[in-house]
Formats: structure tokens, C-alpha cells, sequence
């Protein structure tokens, strides 16, 4: 028989002498059985295994599993526990509801079945103060009950004890489970915390108004909008003076920046009165098809749906080459992160980008300008395949949103004009073949098997559907016009004109600050300077050679972005390099379109934008290097120095990339433009002067004779040789067989010209009038 001999008094029989002997239950009459609370603790962790073993098949353990499940609120036991004497009834009923069990007695079953904590045992050596041990009472399978955890830690939470009752209901009214009226706990319970006020409050519920400004806090500085806003904010200044004056001047010229100020007005105008009509514009009169004699600008269509006019023109056009600089420096920047490069390093690359030195003798074009869409769509379509330079495939970073949306952004800027979009058309196209033949090779000779996924499939298959729907739409017109205009095909002829040699890569255009008129000599030795000036920055080239031997790159990826770099070049001088039998004439004889290029050395676009990948590898492992010496430090933060240093490859490219880009004045429209009806011409009549009548001609937009394109068509060539003796009897009769209404002669343009003596000759016999309006003489036919 074992006994406990620590406790006082003599030995006493433990629960095991009880089941051994199958005396009394304890916590009955019999004193000798009566336990001290601490033989209870210590016993109940010993005594559990075995008690579940006795009980286990007594008559009282359905009631006792049917009871747990009930609320401790409700027991039966709770209640004689409170109406028993304080301090002895609530402790043997508590007690005798654990030895009971061990026993197989069903005594007291209401206090032992539901678990509920008592948290008050008594000493048995007559000791009237409050146990606040957290000693659960067990159930008769010893086992603490679930219920009773719940409703402590529901009591714990609102501040009161795990005493037998509250203390008060919430609302004020007489409590039913024992405890004062004044709301004091009743003998026998624990008091209320009083530290509990001085917890935390709740979170408060956030309303729907506090939830959309914490979502505009964290967009406002999200790294996306900081560079959107800084890439605006570099345009604005690295092509002042364009918004001084935007509604009067132009950058560079106004001669094919007026053409493009008259593309997007006439699109917009167009598609929201006849659609149809898009491609018969009002210009080239009586020619169709004749917005499709040059790149359109398309996509910038929805702008020139705001406002009419001249005027509203310019703005139009002013604020679109702004944003084209920001969008350019925006997407490069979105790229070079995707692949993997710094914040510092993409700074870099996206400034290279867009403001390269042989880009300040393309401000006349804005289709060439308007480029950012490339790496754009570039961005998206990596990140939604999940690829990254530095990482390479990563399947769990698929979504199929940005490929959608890459898709979408690289038809829109297929939209703005076939110079810049077809050689990026055919460099997605090889993109794609090249990555399936990898992947394809991959899965077959290395067994190397990665997900792809059906929606990734889907998104590319529609996307790029969209996307070659977009090109074939918009290449009908133009094969339309190769076949009605048979001059207007390039032969190798032209682009030989136009082919740079290879000291063009080293020599500035005339609009550089910096390196300008240092390079004047240079471009005296240039055929055609304006295309020929190829120079992408000196500390770009420098960032790109550092590059090749210190990068974040692995050496495989810097050797592919260089010979990248040595194809495009190649390409851009046309027919310079070896008479370009291995490079430009192949593809002008064999891809589809590409004879309608004329300038190959606007190919350095993207020789521009893979230095600016290999500068942006370099900077990023500078940036690097400098965080690795900073962690060094004690405390771990760089000096300003260190800092400085990181920023002075971005304020180099910055600095090379000014400029002196004139911005002219834009001659007036005439006030007969806004009140002669078409179909009319205007004279004198040549390249230069006919782009600022068509701009002329956006407030009402009538047919007009005159136009100015990359081509003449050969009728508007014999309109311009036989008015000029107009008027005369000839040119008279060969205008009405045209259609021509009125013919308007501007008198501040026509000093030594034949028109200088003929405009003031007599008119009659000719079956015409005369009148004049301002500075111009209008001849109604």
C-alpha cells in the first residue's frame, strides 16, 4: 500500500490507495480522506492517466459527455456550489466531483460533469483564505474541459476573475450567480483586475473613408508613382523651353512638327464624326488614302479629341512631347528594375534612354520620340511571365495581367507609326520564337520540365492576336499606297543616302550643350547630319564598358547585352558596312516592310536602351558595394560621400543629355484659312510651306490641295509646276479640272517668287475673281 508521507499529519491514502483498496469516495464524510489543496495538484498530472482508466466505462460517463458540451453557465453544479456554505461546501463539492470519478461514484455528478473552474480551493487545516490557484476542476475522464478554457478566457477579456460568477449583469440589473447587488464579487471569488483599464484600447474599426486615404498615402509613395513623378518632372526640365509658349512655338522646327500637330487633330476629329473617313484626309486633295503618306501618330488620337484649331494643335502637340520624354525615361526605368538592376542603376538606364545626345536631332519627330512604349511593354510582358535577368524564370511570379496589359502597350505603340514600331514588331516576334525553341529544348534534351500554365498560354495567344491584328489593320493602307503611289517605295538607293558611317557613333548633333559645337567639324563631314549624328553619350559608353567587368550581370548576360549592342549598331549604319550585304540589305529584301524604312540609323534606339542595361549592371553593383561599406561601419549608415558617389553616374547622363533645341515661332493662321471653304490651295506651294497650311487647316479642316509627307505624290508635283503662272488661263482651267473652289496666294511669302508681279494682273477673261482678306488674295474659281 503507498502512502504519501509528506503531508502532516501522518500518512494518508493517495487516489491510487483508493482505487487499490475501493474505499470510501473521497471528499465524503470520512475526514481521513480529506486532502490538503496542494496533494490535489500535485496528484491531478499523476492521477490522470489513471482516473480515465477507471472511469472509462462507469455508468456516469455518457451524462458527463452529454454535459460538456453544455454551457459552464448552466450546470446544475454551479449552482449548489453557490448555495453551499462559503468556503467548505463550494471546496468538497469541487473536490468531491474529482474523487468521485476516480472511483466510479456518480456523487455530486451536476458539480464534476460540465468542468467548471472553481479557482478557490481551500486548505483543509481550517484556513479561511482565497486559494487563487488557476486549477481547473476535471471532468470524470480527468481530462480539463474545453467549455471551462472558453468562458475564462471570455471573463479574462473583459477585465473580471475566473471566479463561480460575475459580479453584475451588463445592464445594471440584480446578478443571479451570487454576487453583490453593488457589483463587489461574492465570498469564494477573485476581484476584477484593477490593472485593467490601463491595458491597451481596442483597434478601432477602420471606416471606408480611413481605409481609401491609407491606400492613397501608400500609392502617393509607391516606388512606381515617385518614378512616374520624377520622370515628369526631368521631362519638363530637360526640354524647356517647349511649355513656356506651348500654344505659339515648337521644338526644333514647324515644319514636320506641324504635320504632327495636324495627325492628331485630324484623328481625333475625324473619329468622332466619320471614322470611315480616317485614312482620306482633308490634306493632299483629291488624293486618297493620304493620312497614310507618313507615320500617323494613331495612338494619340484620343488626345486630338480635345479642343480645335491651331492653337489647341500646338498645345496638343507641345504636351504630348513632354509626356513621350517622361513615358520613355518611365518604361526604361520599369524595365531595368524587372530585370534586376538597383534604383540608382535604373535611374541610369532610363535617363540614357531618353535623353541620348543623337536623340536631341530627333525633337522634330515625335514618332521617334514617342518610344517609351517599347520598354514598357517589355516590363510588363517579363513580369508577367515571371522572368527576371538576374533571376531568371520564376513560375510562382506568373500573372497573366501583365501580359495582357504588355500586349495592349505594345499595339499602342505599334499605333504611333511604322518607323520605330515594325523593327520592334520583328524584335518581339524573334523574342518569342527564341524563347520557345529554349523552352521546347529544355523540356527535351535536359528534361528540365517547368510550369507554365494554361492561362499564361491564353493571355499570350490573345495578346498577341491583339497585337497582330493592330499591325495588319494598319499596314493595309500603307501597302495600299505603295501600290497607288509606285514612287513612294524605297529602293536600296535611298537608304544608302541616308546610312551613316561609323564616326557618326562618336559625333554630337548641333542641339547638344555640351558636346555641340565641339563636334561641328565632325558633322561638316557628314552627308546628311541630322541622321547621321549617333552619338549616345560618352559616359554611357564608359558606364557600359565598366559594365562588361563589374555588374550585377553574370558574364553570359553582359556578353548577349553587348553583342546586342555590336548587332544594332551594324544595323544602323545601313549600307556603310560592307555595303550592307550581311546586315540591313537581307532584311530589306526579305521581312515584310522593312523597305519602308528610310532612316536605318534611328535603329541606335536600341543599341541606346542595351547600354543602358549594361550601365544600369555596373551602377547597381557600385550601389551594392557602397551598402556592403556602410554595413561595415559602426554605426551601419554611409556618409554622405558614399551617398553622393551613388548618384554621380546618374548626374553625368543627366548633364550630357542637354540641350540647345530651338523652339520657333509658328506662323499665323491666316484669317482667310477660317473663312474660305475647300476645296482650295494655298501658294506658294512646297514641302516646308505646306505642313504649316495643313496645321492651318484644323479649324475647319476643308479639303486643301497642299500637304507635306515622306513622299510627293506626283499629282500635287504638277499641280506645283503649273501654278506657277497662275493665274493664267492654264493653270486656271487645270485647277477646275481638279476641283478646286479657291486659290489663296499669301502675300508675306511670295517676295521673289513668280507670284510677286502675277498676284496684282488682270483677271478678266479668266472667269474668276479676286478679293483680298488681311495679307492674303483670295481667287474664287
Amino acid at each position: 500500500m503507498t502512502t504519501d508521507q509528506s503531508a502532516p499529519g501522518g500518512p494518508r491514502p493517495t487516489s491510487r490507495n483508493a482505487r487499490a483498496t475501493g474505499g470510501p469516495a473521497p471528499g465524503g464524510t470520512d475526514q481521513r480522506y480529506r486532502r490538503d489543496p496542494g496533494d490535489e495538484v500535485r496528484a491531478s498530472a499523476s492521477d490522470e492517466a489513471g482516473q480515465g482508466k477507471a472511469t472509462g466505462s462507469g455508468p456516469a460517463d455518457a451524462d458527463r459527455t452529454t454535459r460538456k458540451r453544455t454551457s459552464a453557465d448552466d450546470a446544475p453544479g454551479k449552482n449548489a456550489a453557490e448555495k453551499a456554505p462559503a468556503g467548505k461546501a463550494a471546496d468538497q463539492g469541487g473536490v468531491a466531483a474529482g474523487k468521485a470519478a476516480a472511483t466510479g461514484k456518480v456523487a455530486d455528478q451536476d458539480e464534476v460533469a460540465l468542468g467548471k473552474t472553481t479557482d478557490q480551493d481551500k486548505a483543509e487545516a481550517g484556513s479561511e483564505a482565497e486559494a487563487k490557484s488557476k486549477v481547473g476542476d476535471e471532468d470524470g475522464t480527468g481530462q480539463q474541459d474545453e467549455a471551462g478554457k472558453k468562458d475564462r478566457g471570455r471573463k479574462k477579456a473583459s477585465g473580471g476573475g475566473a471566479g463561480a460568477g460575475d459580479s453584475g449583469t451588463p445592464d445594471g440589473k440584480p446578478a443571479t450567480d451570487g454576487s453583490k447587488p453593488d457589483g463587489t464579487p461574492a465570498e469564494g471569488e477573485s476581484k476584477p483586475d484593477p490593472w485593467a483599464a490601463f491595458g491597451p484600447a481596442p483597434e478601432p474599426v477602420p471606416t471606408w473613408y480611413g481605409r481609401l486615404g491609407r491606400w492613397a498615402s501608400r500609392l502617393l509613395i509607391h516606388e512606381w508613382t515617385l518614378a512616374a513623378i520624377a520622370s515628369l518632372a526631368l521631362a519638363v526640365l530637360m526640354t524647356w523651353p517647349t511649355l513656356r509658349y506651348p500654344a505659339h512655338t515648337l521644338p526644333q522646327d514647324y515644319w514636320d512638327p506641324s504635320l504632327q500637330a495636324w495627325q492628331m487633330a485630324w484623328s481625333g476629329h475625324i473619329l468622332l464624326t466619320e471614322p470611315a473617313q480616317l485614312w482620306h484626309a482633308n490634306a493632299f486633295f483629291p488624293e486618297r488614302w493620304s493620312f497614310a503618306f507618313s507615320d500617323t501618330l494613331l495612338g494619340y488620337a484620343p488626345a486630338g479629341m480635345i479642343g480645335s484649331g491651331p492653337e489647341a494643335a500646338l498645345v496638343r502637340y507641345n504636351i504630348m512631347f513632354v509626356l513621350a520624354h517622361a513615358l520613355a525615361t518611365f518604361g526604361a526605368y520599369v524595365l531595368a528594375r524587372q530585370l534586376g538592376a538597383s534604383r540608382t542603376g535604373s535611374a541610369v538606364a532610363g535617363v540614357a534612354y531618353t535623353y541620348a545626345p543623337w536623340l536631341l536631332a530627333q525633337a522634330g519627330h515625335l514618332h521617334v520620340v514617342s518610344n517609351g512604349g517599347i520598354p514598357l511593354a517589355l516590363a510588363m510582358l517579363a513580369r508577367g511571365h515571371g522572368w527576371s535577368l538576374r533571376h531568371g524564370y520564376r513560375p510562382e511570379r506568373r500573372h497573366e495581367g501583365w501580359v495582357y496589359a504588355g500586349w495592349l502597350v505594345a499595339a499602342w505603340q505599334l499605333s504611333l507609326g511604322f518607323g520605330i514600331g515594325l523593327p520592334f514588331a520583328y524584335v518581339l516576334a524573334g523574342t518569342v520564337l527564341v524563347a520557345a525553341v529554349i523552352w521546347y529544348a529544355k523540356r527535351i534534351f535536359w528534361r528540365l520540365k517547368r510550369p507554365f500554365g494554361q492561362r499564361l498560354f491564353v493571355a499570350d495567344l490573345i495578346g498577341g492576336l491583339i497585337f497582330a491584328g493592330v499591325g495588319v489593320l494598319m499596314a493595309i493602307p500603307y501597302f495600299t499606297v505603295t501600290q497607288l503611289h509606285p514612287n513612294a517605295e524605297r529602293t536600296i538607293g535611298d537608304i544608302a543616302v541616308f546610312s551613316p558611317p561609323a564616326s557618326g557613333f562618336v559625333t554630337a548633333p548641333a542641339e547638344s550643350r555640351l558636346w555641340g559645337g565641339l563636334h561641328e567639324g565632325a558633322r561638316s563631314l557628314l552627308p546628311w547630319h541630322p541622321e547621321m549624328t549617333l552619338l549616345p553619350g560618352f559616359v554611357l559608353y564608359a558606364l557600359a564598358l565598366g559594365g562588361l567587368f563589374f555588374s550585377i550581370w553574370k558574364v553570359r548576360q553582359r556578353l548577349l547585352l553587348l553583342a546586342g549592342v555590336l548587332v544594332a549598331m551594324a544595323l544602323s549604319m545601313g549600307t556603310e558596312l560592307f555595303g550592307g550585304r550581311f546586315t540591313y540589305v537581307p532584311l530589306f529584301d526579305h521581312l515584310p516592310g522593312w523597305s519602308g524604312i528610310r532612316t536605318p540609323g534611328r535603329l541606335m534606339l536600341w543599341a541606346t536602351l542595351l547600354l543602358g542595361l549594361l550601365a544600369a549592371g555596373a551602377v547597381s553593383a557600385f550601389a551594392e558595394r557602397v551598402r556592403e561599406i556602410s554595413a561595415e561601419r559602426i554605426p551601419s549608415w554611409p556618409s554622405p560621400w558614399l551617398r553622393l558617389a551613388t548618384l554621380v553616374p546618374l548626374l553625368l547622363v543627366i548633364a550630357e543629355g542637354t540641350n540647345t533645341t530651338p523652339h520657333p515661332v509658328v506662323p499665323a493662321q491666316p484669317a482667310a484659312m477660317r473663312s474660305v471653304d475647300g476645296p482650295l490651295l494655298v501658294l506658294p506651294s512646297g514641302q516646308n510651306h505646306d505642313q504649316p497650311v495643313m496645321l492651318w487647316s484644323t479649324t475647319r479642316f476643308q479639303d486643301i490641295v497642299n500637304g507635306g509627307s515622306g513622299f510627293t505624290p506626283r499629282q500635287l508635283d504638277d499641280v506645283r509646276r503649273v501654278t506657277m503662272t497662275f493665274p493664267d488661263q492654264t493653270s486656271v482651267d487645270y485647277l477646275r479640272t481638279l476641283g478646286v473652289h479657291n486659290v489663296l496666294v499669301l502675300r508675306d511669302e511670295i517676295a521673289g517668287t513668280p507670284w510677286e508681279v502675277s498676284v496684282d494682273a488682270p483677271v478678266d477673261g479668266l472667269g474668276i475673281t479676286r478679293e483680298e482678306i488681311d495679307d492674303v488674295v483670295v481667287f474664287r474659281l
